[in-house]
């Protein structure tokens, strides 16, 4: 298992190297890879709520990144998205620190509130280990299945 810094930062806190790096890798991965041409910026970037999650490894590489939106921003609930990890660090337990991590930081600034996300629907299993319950239907985001899950506390 990597080790791993993690860092929450606000819009307005991100240094601009740190702001690129979260932003390339958020395009390498979705847009590139997954091969999704989809609105990648939008408002809730910057809205002063919104948490930006980030793992880097010693040598300061950015290995992982999620958003967390404050209730009432996505939905009624805090939502975590844009969960993603590079390529080289999956299948490492990159992508259980980054949830156990993103779960802690969501308790820590909206306490006893339930969180919904929009999975990709692969990725159904790994989110069912962590309390997430599947609330719909499969359904196209940008052509890729996803499924609407729940945490509650």
């Amino acid at each position: 298992m990597n080790h791993i810094e993690w860092d929450i930062k606000t819009f307005q806190e991100l240094e601009s190297w740190q702001l690129f790096d979260l932003l390339q890798l958020r395009v390498d991965v979705f847009v590139v890879e997954q091969e999704c041409a989809y609105r990648e910026l939008d408002e809730y970037d910057r809205h002063p709520e919104t948490r930006h999650l980030s793992g880097r490894n010693e040598a300061g590489k950015l290995l992982a990144y999620a958003r967390l939106l404050s209730p009432g921003l996505r939905y009624p609930e805090v939502s975590l998205g844009r969960f993603v990890v590079r390529a080289d660090s999956r299948k490492k337990g990159t992508g259980h620190q980054l949830l156990q991590t993103a779960l802690q930081e969501i308790s820590r600034c909206w306490p006893q509130t339930p969180i919904r996300i929009s999975a990709q629907d692969y990725l159904q299993k790994f989110y069912e280990k962590y309390g997430f319950i599947r609330i719909s239907d499969v359904y196209l985001e940008d052509g890729i299945p996803h499924v609407e899950m729940m945490k509650k506390f």
